[in-house]
C-alpha cells in the first residue's frame, strides 16, 4: 500500500492505494490524484506501514494446501504452492456467447494513436506506445478505445488522455465483453459474478 502525500494538508487523511494502481503514474508526466484530481508528486509517495502492518498480523490459510501464512506471504506462497490446481483458468469471460458476427463490424482490435496518427495497435500497445512517446502531452482528446465500442460517445473527450489509458484500458475488452450488451448490464453481470463461491 502506498500513499499520496504530496497535495493534502497533515491534519486530513491521506489517500491509499496499492503498489498496482501507483504503477501507472511513473509514466505520466503530471500525475493526478485518483480522488482528488490534485497533482502529486512520485518522490513524495511512501508506503503505508500501518496497511501494510495490518496486513503482516492478519493470517489466512492457502487454498490448496491449507497452510496459514500472513497475507503477503500467502500471496507469494499460492504462486508456487505444490498443490496449486493448475486447471483453473486466472481470467475467463463473463459468459459464452453464441452470437452471430454482423458483416459491418466495426474493428475493435486495431487502434490509431489520436496523438501522432501512426496506425495498427493492439489496446496493450496503444497504452505503452502513448506512455514512451507521448507522456508529456497532456490533452483534452477522444479515446479510439472508448469510440470504438458499442456504448462509446464519439465526443467524449478525456482532460489527461494518458492518464486514461492507464487507468481505463489495463486489458482487452474482447476477452470480458458482449458487445450486445450495455454498460449497465455487463457491470451488473461482473459484480454478480465476483460474488460467486468458488
Amino acid at each position: 500500500m502506498h500513499r499520496f502525500n504530496s497535495h493534502v494538508p497533515a491534519a486530513f487523511s491521506l489517500p491509499k492505494y496499492c503498489e498496482e494502481c501507483v504503477r501507472p503514474y511513473q509514466h505520466m508526466a503530471e500525475p493526478e490524484c485518483p480522488e482528488c484530481r490534485q497533482p502529486f508528486r512520485l518522490d513524495r509517495v511512501y508506503q503505508a506501514t500501518d496497511v501494510l502492518s495490518r496486513l503482516c498480523s492478519a493470517r489466512s490459510k492457502c487454498k490448496w494446501c491449507n497452510l496459514q501464512l500472513t497475507l503477503p506471504d500467502l500471496k507469494s506462497h499460492q504462486k508456487t504452492c505444490s498443490r496449486q490446481d493448475n486447471t483453473i483458468q486466472p481470467f475467463k469471460p463473463i459468459s459464452s456467447t453464441s452470437q452471430t458476427l454482423p458483416s459491418d463490424l466495426p474493428n475493435r482490435l486495431t487502434f490509431q494513436c489520436p496523438l501522432c496518427d501512426q496506425q495498427n495497435f493492439t489496446c496493450q500497445d496503444l497504452v505503452q506506445h502513448c506512455n514512451q512517446y507521448h507522456r508529456k502531452e497532456k490533452t483534452n482528446m477522444v479515446c479510439p478505445i472508448c469510440k470504438a465500442m458499442p456504448w462509446g460517445d464519439p465526443n467524449q473527450q478525456s482532460s489527461d488522455f494518458l492518464q486514461h489509458l492507464n487507468m481505463r484500458h489495463k486489458f482487452e475488452y474482447d476477452t470480458y465483453v458482449d458487445y450486445e450488451q450495455d454498460d449497465e448490464e455487463m457491470l451488473r453481470q461482473a459484480i454478480e459474478a465476483s460474488m460467486k463461491q468458488y
